[in-house]
């Protein structure tokens, strides 16, 4: 690990400041960013330590909830309201991780975790996300968890997460602000980048920005569900997982959301597919037409060919339950 230094700043706004060096990056958990420090990927000449920070509430917000940037995964998938009106995010962070690492992994932290690609990890190997211009090993070489969504000739790694699945089902927005003080908040599903020309990016902040917490809106009927497909049972990152939301009314599909992980840059929501499914009878033939629909433009690299036909399989599988559909 190549020599930092190490900073404690004493409020939001100190913290901002101290994050638009280029060279500098926040650390809560530290869960993947000290994991990539030890392998060099990560050469930061600053941390930014932003555990003193007061962002780890998690409240009401309206009728809906908010969820502080330092908020535990293990907090968060424990808190009353998550359980009752939120279950799928519970679901879905139990899915990620060890307990321990549940125990340190923030939020914010979470959301702004790296690939898990080979070479990413290995500086010895191409990756234009690691080093621009130098070349993307995946697309010749181990593709087995890439991504089949959203690629581009620059890079087919996938988004590792789970937590960010199912808030991008729920309709989350991510809190930031930026180094002028001033706070916005952009829909998750939007915050996470497709690789396109500039790997390197992935996701919408700049320089000085710092996420404060996460919105959730107001909860909303139906059964959710996280189904979370991979090669173990001991929390391997997903091969395909799909987070859904499915209310039924008089035996049709009435409000619907689904998002998917491990198939693309970010977490992948495709509303044409709900618009779909919104208003039909559960039927095999709709659920088929449905996985066509987010499927039309997937493309495999060899080793994950695999993934098309599994998706297709998981999301059938997966609005069966919801919809009490025997299979």
């Amino acid at each position: 690990m190549k020599p930092f230094a190490y900073l404690r700043p004493d409020s939001l706004t100190h913290a901002s400041q101290l994050t638009e060096e280029p060279s500098a990056i926040p650390i809560a958990g530290g869960t993947n960013l000290l994991d990539l420090m030890k392998l060099q990927v990560e050469t930061p000449e600053s941390l930014i330590d932003v555990n003193k920070l007061s962002l780890s509430e998690i409240g009401d917000e309206g009728e809906g909830l908010r969820i502080g940037a330092l908020a535990t995964n293990t907090a968060t998938a424990a808190h009353p309201r998550v359980r009752s009106d939120y279950p799928v995010l519970a679901r879905a962070i139990l899915a990620g991780a060890t307990q321990q690492l549940r125990n340190k992994a923030t939020t914010a932290g979470n959301l702004c975790q790296r690939t898990r690609c080979y070479y990413f990890t290995n500086i010895d190997q191409p990756c234009n996300k690691r080093e621009p211009g130098s070349g993307c090993g995946a697309l010749d070489g181990i593709a087995r968890l890439h991504a089949i969504l959203g690629a581009s000739s620059q890079c087919i790694a996938t988004y590792p997460g789970d937590m960010a699945v199912a808030m991008a089902a729920l309709g989350a927005e991510v809190e930031i602000m930026n180094a002028g003080g001033e706070t916005t908040r952009v829909p998750l599903e939007d915050f996470h980048r497709l690789p396109g020309d500039t790997p390197e990016k992935d996701n919408i902040l700049e320089s000085g920005d710092i996420i404060t917490g996460v919105i959730l809106p107001a909860p909303v009927k139906g059964v959710q569900l996280y189904r979370k497909v991979r090669e173990r049972s001991s929390y391997a990152f997903a091969l395909c997982s799909v987070a859904a939301i499915v209310n039924m009314e008089e035996g049709r599909i009435g409000d619907i959301a689904l998002a998917f992980g491990g198939l693309a840059h970010k977490p992948w929501r495709d509303k044409r597919v709900e618009e779909a499914l919104k208003g039909t009878e559960p039927s095999l033939k709709g659920f088929d037409e449905a996985a066509e629909i987010l499927l039309e433009d997937a493309q495999g690299y060899g080793e994950n060919d695999f993934k098309i036909p599994l998706t297709r399989r998981t999301l059938k599988a997966v609005l069966c339950e919801a919809t009490g559909m025997d299979t």
